[in-house]
This record gives structure tokens, C-alpha cells and sequence, in this order.
């Protein structure tokens, strides 16, 4: 631990962070593009700085990572805290500070209270800058904890936007573009999960941010729980971006000695446009977060069994799902929802994780063997979380679901949450699942949360911790299986669950039209290596909408592609174009899954163009989703290329059959159109795009 200079500067790949330390607190005046390390901080801390203005403090408050009330700062206080039910007003400058390898680490103390505060600012796999805040009570009574920020982040000048991720149940990420006026926008969740609305990510721009230029930062906080989220700005003109678990009061009690650890969060920072900060994350994912098997291993088409039978189920009905499952080219077959013991409909047995005797006299392994015989692995949807009240193991322990006592105990779709706070509770599951994975040759666990958690009563935070240990003991346990995050499709998705587990469910709404709109969401954050993307039936069963399978199939190539829908009730027509997409996802998975991801939509066109490049190959895919103003549309122009090098560029059969017609020079794309990146850049090529749900997909190879 040295003794404090006047400013600091933590470097990453491509980035700078300079804090200047000299009021005795944390104030990064500069967040961006890499500084030459001979830089004198001293002197751009101090043309940085700005002068005391009227209806100020006489010592304007900096603007710290680590702002407290008390001391004229204009924003919401990192740390809210109370002492026997009265409100404290810590103060806490910045006492030490630590260099390390990869970060530095920032001690504040308040020695009349007898509080520290440490924020380690680590670089981590992909550039971004992690943000870890922990609070250590070192006095001698208890201390209440009301909040504590993990990350407040002054925001660089040029910060002008916001844009956040709003949505419901099958609409989740939906993108908000808000400009940063006076005041406070906040996002928060209230259900002990992240929730549809995608609160816990957000993206700051300035006037200038674009694909490929621009500045931008985008920020994540990794939590499973609730969440609050703001981004304020004061009357000075200053922004500044708040994120934190949300926590009851009384819920966090620190006695004398504990340390409490908020969730970390992470912060990706580009002057080069959006795309950096997506290629960032994505990095960080793929090479930090992910578990192995997720991020090295081919991802195998899935088929589930939900869309086709539902809770019609029978061995035989099953194997012969399975059968025309494999006859598409399919690579996993995964039993949905109604397999266990008396599971008819949604109102019964959930917590009796048990093959169901009348479905499977013989248990699970006569079907396991024949979708294994059918060159298929298996997978297994569960709930561990939730109880049915009509379930054997409520009636033996009706005391095991979070309730208050001498109050109703409300369900949502029909079932209770368990305590997993209870050691008993979680014991009682890891063996459940421990069993099932033990005894049956099951490769994948879709692991369902399909409910907000009430009453939490103080539990909400060790609710989280305790599923996390749960999932940590289970794939210690069973390191090959993968699992599978859904909350009713995209309703708990962060950094932390996707650390145990291999892919996230991105909705339940596979209409593609859609989905190409969520996915736009999620991708600005997550690989679509580790996105559950599938074709779903026509009319959809959420929107009603009818889209030919062309198109459906294309779109479930950007992900990890699946197929949610009977191939039974496919024409002949329908099963052989799924097959020839299911075959060319297989041929180009790796660039999908390896490649970075770049957005080419045209402003305003209705066009959905996405291009994923990797070692000098690439596949595009470039949807239209409604019925164009004109019958030409903007011309597709790529990014992510070189412009000195010439690339083969050819459309990818099958073809949409309803604008082949309108395609110019079919021979020169089917053949390949030999051009440089510079043409391809900054002119493009030009599809039919004129009609709704048409899409292409567009090869992009070295010459």
C-alpha cells in the first residue's frame, strides 16, 4: 500500500482511466482512448478541472466514484446507511490506494464511524474495466445497510444519450434512445430477478456514436436479483450513472467486523462506435464468463419438445418427435415441461422431480436410449426453484416456500417460490438433481424460473447467493452437463448466472420478426455463441403471425439455432428447407460463433443486417420486416472488413423464393462477385428487399 499521490491512471487494452486524487477523493476526469504513458496527469487534471461557479459550496464536491451525502454532491450517494435506526452520514476520502498488475485498488476510510469503502478498478478479459465495491463495518456496533452503489461513474462530457433496454414477457431488450436532460432516468426491478426490461444494461452516447464511430460506453451490472439503474444529470450539467442491487431496508445488517461484497459490475469504453464496446463484451464473455464447454465447444442444434406436444405426452409420441427431429439434422433432443410424476397441466407437481410412472412405466432411460440411438444427445427441462401447492413434496413440507406466516400465500402460474435460503431447501435439490443427472445420461438441464419471487421478506439478496451456490455445487458435480438459463424466456439473464451456465433463453417468442428485435437487444451485449435462437411454428403461437419457413430459419441461423415445432406438422416443402438451413448452420457455425459481430442496418429501412466475421470469412444475414416505403431500399453497406482486401462475395441458397425474381445479375451472386472491402464499405451491394419478411444470406470470403 503506498502513500497517496495526486492523481492515478489505470490502463487497459485501448483504454485510459485517469483519477485525479488531490481533493482526497476518486474524481476520474478522463475515461477513453489510450493516453501515452509519459502523460503529465498532473496538468491534465488541472485544464481538466472547472472553476467554482455561483450557488456552489465553497469547495465544489468532485465528482467522485465514491459520492457521499453530506458534502454538496449533486447526485444520488453511493452508500446509504443507518446506525439503530437513525441515518448516518459517512465521509470517506480516499486513504490509500494500491497498483496492481491488472488495476488499482482504492481505500476509503471513515475512522469516527469506523467504515471502509474499497473499489478495485480491474482490467479484465476483453477490455473492459470491472468495478468491485465492498463495505467493511470496523467499528464496534452494527450497521444497517440501505444501499451501496457498485458502480457510480461520473460520465465523460460528451455523454448526451442513454440508450436503455425496456420490454414485458416476449418482448424483453427492447432499445430506448433517451436524451440525458436535467434530471433522473431510472430502470429498476422489483421480482428478485433482472426482469424482461433489461435494466441491468445500459449504453451512454454521445451525438457522434454510430456502428464504427463515435464515442460510447456501455455498462453491465452482474446480478441475478433486483436491480435499480439511473443516469442523472445536475444542475451543473454533470451526468453521472448509478448501479446497484437493490436491497430491503433492514435486509443487510453488518455487525462489527463483516464485510459486505455488492455485485460487480463491468464497463466497456470505445471512441471508435458501438461496435467496440459489442466485440468487447462479447470478448469478455467468451473468454472470461462462460463456462468451457460453452465457449470451445460446437453448439448443437436443439429441438424441443414444448411447441409440438406440450403436456401431450407418451414414450411413444416421443420417440417418434425424436425420430423427426434427427431425420431434419438435429443434434439434441430436450423434453420440455410435463414429464414428471402427475405433471398434466401447469396447476400440479412441480418439486416431484421424478419420471412419471404413466408416461414412463420404465423410467427415463427408454427414451434416453432411443434419442441416443438416433445419434442425438438429451436434454431435460426442470424448475428446481418453484413449488406446486399440489405437489408431494409441498404437502411434506409446506414450510419450505417463501411466505409470511398468518398471510395467504399467493401463487403465479399456479406456484410457490422454495427458500433456497434454508440449507434443507438447497440440500434437498442438489441431491433431486444430483440423482437425475447421476442415473441418466442427460448432457443439457433447461433450467426454468417462471415466476417473480414474493414475498422475499429480507431474503431477496440471500435468495440470489444461495442459488449461486447451488449451481456452483451442481456443476462441480457434473461439469459435462450443460444448463441452460430461462426465466420465461429473457427474464434473468446477467454476467453471474451466465458464469454457471452455458446459454441463455433470449424470449419465448420465436415469431422472427420479433425476434430479430430482441436479439438486436441481447447482442449488444452477449455472443450469439450462447443465445437460444429457434425456429418456431407458423401461425406463431404468441403473435399469430404466419411467416414462411425461409425466413424463420435464416433467422434462427444468428444464434444457437434450435427448433421449436413439430416437423410432423411441417409440409414436405417446410422439412426440407428447415433441413438445408439446419446443414448450412452446421458449415458455418464457427464463423457465426467465433466471428465478430457487426451491425449494417440502413437507418429507418425496416432491414435487420448483421455480419459475422472471423479469419477473413463471413456470413450476413440481411431481413426485411415490413413492406418497404419504396420499392428499392438503401444499399447494404458491411463493416468489419479490410479495405485493401478483396473478398468473394455470393448469396447463400436457399433463396427467398418470393423476391427471387426481382434479383439482379442471379449468376454473378450465386458465382461470387469478386470485390474490395473499400467497394464493399463504402458502396455495398443491393438485395430486393422491397418485400416484408424476406431475407438473404450473404457469403463474405477472402479472394
Amino acid at each position: 500500500m503506498s502513500s497517496l499521490p495526486p492523481c492515478a491512471r489505470l490502463d487497459g487494452d485501448g483504454l485510459t482511466m485517469v483519477l485525479d486524487l488531490r481533493a482526497g477523493a476518486a474524481e476520474p476526469v478522463y475515461f477513453g482512448p489510450t493516453l501515452p504513458m509519459a502523460e503529465d496527469l498532473a496538468s491534465l487534471c488541472d485544464v481538466l478541472r472547472r472553476g467554482r461557479h455561483a450557488s456552489q459550496p465553497d469547495r465544489p464536491a468532485p465528482r467522485s466514484l465514491l459520492p457521499f451525502a453530506g458534502e454538496g454532491h449533486l447526485c444520488a450517494p453511493s452508500i446509504v446507511i443507518q446506525q439503530h435506526g437513525r441515518p448516518l452520514t459517512p465521509r470517506m476520502p480516499v486513504v490509500a490506494i494500491t497498483q496492481r498488475d491488472a488495476g488499482l485498488c482504492l481505500e476509503h476510510r471513515d475512522d469516527a464511524l469506523g467504515l471502509s469503502v474499497q473499489i478495485e478498478l480491474s482490467i479484465v478479459h476483453g477490455g473492459l474495466v470491472e468495478f468491485g465495491t465492498q463495505l467493511r463495518n470496523q467499528g464496534t456496533h452494527p450497521i444497517g445497510l440501505i444501499s451501496l452503489a457498485s458502480l457510480t461513474l461520473p460520465l465523460p462530457s460528451w455523454a448526451s444519450h442513454m440508450v436503455r433496454y425496456a420490454g414485458r414477457w416476449s418482448g424483453e431488450m427492447q432499445q430506448q434512445r433517451l436524451a440525458l436532460h436535467q434530471g433522473a432516468i431510472t430502470s429498476a426491478s422489483y421480482g428478485g430477478r433482472p426482469g424482461f426490461g433489461g435494466g441491468n444494461w445500459v449504453r451512454i452516447e454521445g451525438d457522434n456514436a454510430g456502428e464504427v464511430h463515435g464515442d460510447a460506453l456501455s455498462a453491465h451490472l452482474a446480478w441475478s436479483g433486483d436491480h435499480v439503474l439511473s443516469v442523472e444529470r445536475n444542475a451543473d450539467g454533470d451526468a453521472t450513472l448509478t448501479m446497484a442491487a437493490q436491497l430491503e431496508p433492514g435486509e443487510i445488517m453488518l455487525a462489527p467486523g463483516d464485510t459486505f461484497c455488492a455485485p460487480r459490475a463491468l464497463v466497456a469504453v470505445s471512441a471508435q462506435g458501438i461496435a467496440s464496446l459489442r466485440h468487447a463484451f462479447h470478448a469478455h464473455v467468451l473468454g472470461a464468463v462462460a463456462p468451457e464447454i460453452a465457449a470451445s465447444t460446437p453448439r448443437k442444434v436443439h429441438l424441443n419438445s414444448w411447441e409440438a406436444l406440450a403436456f401431450d405426452q407418451s414414450l411413444e409420441k416421443l420417440c417418434a418427435l425424436a425420430d423427426r427431429a434427427a431425420a431434419l439434422g438435429v443434434e439434441r433432443f430436450v423434453l420440455d415441461d410435463g414429464w414428471f410424476a402427475g405433471r398434466r397441466d401447469d396447476t400440479t407437481s412441480l418439486g416431484d422431480w421424478v419420471a412419471d410412472p404413466g408416461i414412463f412405466p420404465g423410467g427415463l432411460d427408454p427414451l434416453i436410449d432411443h434419442v441416443r440411438g438416433s445419434g442425438m444427445d438429451f436434454g431435460l427441462w426442470v424448475e428446481p426453484e418453484m413449488v406446486s401447492p399440489d405437489s408431494a413434496l409441498y404437502r411434506a413440507h409446506p414450510d419450505w416456500c417463501l411466505h409470511l406466516p398468518d398471510h395467504p400465500r399467493l401463487t403465479q402460474r399456479n406456484q410457490l417460490v422454495l427458500d433456497l435460503t434454508r440449507p434443507e431447501v438447497s440440500g434437498h435439490l442438489l441431491a433431486s438433481l444430483d440423482r437425475l443427472l447421476a442415473e441418466h445420461d442427460i448432457a443439457y438441464l433447461k433450467w426454468d424460473h417462471n415466476r417473480d419471487l414474493f414475498p422475499l421478506a429480507g431474503k431477496g439478496h440471500a435468495q440470489v447467493i444461495a442459488l449461486y451456490a447451488l449451481l456452483d455445487r451442481l456443476r462441480t458435480a457434473h461439469p459435462q452437463v450443460e444448463i441452460e438459463t430461462c426465466a420465461s424466456g429473457g427474464g434473468r439473464v446477467d454476467l453471474e448466472i451466465l458464469e454457471r451456465c452455458s446459454r441463455f433463453w433470449a424470449s419465448d417468442n420465436n415469431d422472427p420478426i420479433e425476434r430479430l428485435q430482441v436479439n438486436a437487444g441481447w447482442f449488444d451485449f452477449l455472443p450469439m455463441r450462447i443465445a437460444g435462437n429457434h425456429v418456431g411454428p407458423s401461425p406463431n403461437p404468441i403473435t399469430g403471425r404466419q411467416v414462411a419457413m425461409d425466413f424463420r430459419a435464416k433467422v434462427a441461423m444468428f444464434g444457437h439455432m434450435g427448433v421449436e415445432a413439430d416437423p410432423g406438422a411441417m409440409s414436405t416443402e417446410d422439412r426440407q428447407c428447415l433441413a438445408a438451413h439446419i446443414a448450412l448452420y452446421k458449415q458455418w457455425r464457427d464463423v457465426l460463433h467465433s466471428g465478430r459481430l457487426w451491425q449494417l442496418t440502413p437507418a429507418g429501412a425496416g432491414v435487420h443486417a448483421l455480419l459475422a466475421m472471423h479469419k477473413g470469412r463471413g456470413i450476413a444475414l440481411i431481413a426485411q420486416t415490413r413492406q418497404a416505403a419504396t420499392y428499392d431500399v438503401p444499399h447494404i453497406r458491411f463493416a468489419g472488413l479490410d479495405d485493401e482486401a478483396h473478398y468473394r462475395v455470393a448469396l447463400l441458397p436457399p433463396y427467398c423464393e418470393k423476391a427471387r425474381a426481382q434479383l439482379s445479375h442471379a449468376r454473378s451472386y450465386a458465382e461470387g462477385v469478386v470485390l474490395s472491402g473499400r467497394a464493399l464499405r463504402l458502396a455495398g451491394i443491393s438485395l430486393p428487399l422491397q418485400y416484408p419478411e424476406t431475407a438473404w444470406l450473404v457469403s463474405v470470403e477472402i479472394a
